[in-house]
């Protein structure tokens, strides 16, 4: 795997009214990706949809919030997960943004097509503008007529809001989920908006919230989970200790090292310290120190493939790709050949710039993007195997590949041409590069139409 991966994307939120559209790093990591899915599955399946067309993505985001901007997928911001005290708070948001799923809210305001959607964390729009320059400049943002306009959209918001809370509360139930994670982090959310200057009761402050005021959403949402029968049913104690494992690992991958130090202490020898620890001593360049806390973890659980996997990208990414090879092969084994970790594997075999291992990584790398095609890297990694073989049209072709799902349209454009021109016409790789053509030709339009 490419443990925690950052691969650009654009996703949308809305915060505070309508915000533009903002390129994001998305987080792309094996062993959370399962985590999610299988938090999320029975909340998807709660609200009658498949959870095979459901996607929980990780953006890389400080700020708390989650979001949907459109279709089957609810977007999760890191710094919500550091947020989050258990999984339960986290699957209260995934139930609520499911709601929003379901109700198809997604905004679509002039201008701003699609750069909308329904953000958890629009709680306050005056209080935010409020921190920013004062009551005065909170009033400010709505004159030249644009109040009445204003006031429609936000309280269309709130009702919304209240939509997907009653039904993110029906999915909880339907799961046979607790609510109480639902109640604790709107709680979080309540003390945020006090941190951020909110007045208690301020009629002008419920106004121009976009959602419903979060004291009255607490108090709703409580008598409603109190009544359910799963208000006391424990949460799944597996589930929360994989929980507790990702959120350590993404607090050691994003956060400066000292801080992971003081917030994960030597003195912790749990698996979630460890893990946090690796990637810190790994970005401080100590491998030595990494590969203990690697190396005390696969003590643990010899046969766990995210403990090996984690040794094997920090020996590659420390220039040791011959040493990361055993990790990372058994880590492709027991995980079932998953596709983000046997992307790493086929890097490294790559990496050794042994021809010999090349033939692996074709292999392997081919039934990585067979079974997981939005991924860039391992695209990027295919391409450069065919063009190492001298197979030079589906090295373009797999580079054309990497550049659309990189927001490359006009490079993508180019790299298709040339594999369409050399590729066997009409053969399944020259229609694929044909598709990509397409697709970068409508999607260089679409920029020109913009401006």
């Amino acid at each position: 795997m490419r443990a925690l991966t950052r691969l650009i994307a654009t996703v949308a939120a809305l915060v505070l009214a309508v915000q533009s559209v903002a390129a994001q790093s998305i987080l792309r990591d094996a062993e959370t990706e399962a985590l999610l899915r299988d938090m999320a599955r029975p909340l998807i399946v709660a609200a009658g949809l498949d959870p095979r067309n459901v996607d929980i993505v990780l953006v890389n985001d400080s700020s708390v919030n989650a979001f949907v901007a459109g279709g089957q997928a609810v977007y999760i911001n890191s710094g919500l997960i550091n947020e989050a005290a258990s999984a339960n708070e986290v699957q209260g948001v995934i139930a609520h943004e499911l709601g929003h799923v379901v109700g198809g809210n997604v905004i679509n305001t002039s201008g701003a097509r699609e750069a909308t959607g329904i953000s958890l964390l629009s709680l306050l729009l005056g209080a935010a503008a409020a921190a920013a320059g004062g009551g005065e400049a909170a009033m400010g943002i709505f004159m030249a007529g644009q109040q009445a306009a204003m006031g429609k959209y936000l309280a269309f918001s709130r009702a919304q809001e209240s939509t997907a809370d009653a039904a993110g509360a029906q999915f909880l139930s339907k799961a046979g989920i607790t609510g109480r994670g639902s109640v604790d982090f709107f709680k979080k959310l309540e003390n945020m908006e006090f941190r951020y200057g909110r007045r208690a009761n301020d009629p002008e402050a419920t106004f121009y919230s976009t959602h419903p005021v979060s004291s009255d959403r607490i108090a709703t949402l409580q008598d409603t989970y109190e009544k359910d029968p799963a208000w006391n049913k424990r949460p799944d104690p597996v589930l929360e200790e994989r929980f507790q494992r990702a959120k350590a690992k993404l607090y050691g991958y994003l956060a400066e090292p000292n801080d992971t130090m003081r917030t994960y202490p030597e003195t912790m020898t749990g698996v979630p310290a460890r893990y946090a620890r690796a990637y810190a001593w790994h970005k401080e360049g100590f491998l030595d120190k990494a590969m203990a806390e690697s190396d005390a973890l696969i003590a643990q659980a010899p046969d766990d493939p995210y403990f090996l996997e984690l040794k094997g990208q920090v020996l590659l990414e420390a220039g040791k790709p011959v040493e990361a090879l055993v990790p990372l092969r058994r880590a492709t084994e027991l995980s079932g050949n998953q596709p983000l970790i046997a992307t790493t594997f086929g890097h490294a075999l790559i990496a050794t710039e042994d021809k010999d291992h090349f033939a692996e990584a074709e292999r392997v790398l081919k039934t990585a993007v067979a079974r997981d095609r939005e991924n860039p890297f391992a695209w990027y990694q295919l391409g450069t195997v065919y063009a190492a073989k001298g197979d030079l049209p589906r090295a373009k072709l797999a580079s054309a590949e990497q550049q659309i799902m990189s927001g490359q349209a006009p490079q993508a454009l180019s790299s298709a041409e040339a594999a369409q021109a050399d590729l066997p016409r009409g053969s399944p790789d020259w229609l694929r590069a044909q598709d990509i053509a397409f697709q970068a030709r409508a999607t260089i339009e679409r920029s020109r139409k913009k401006r």
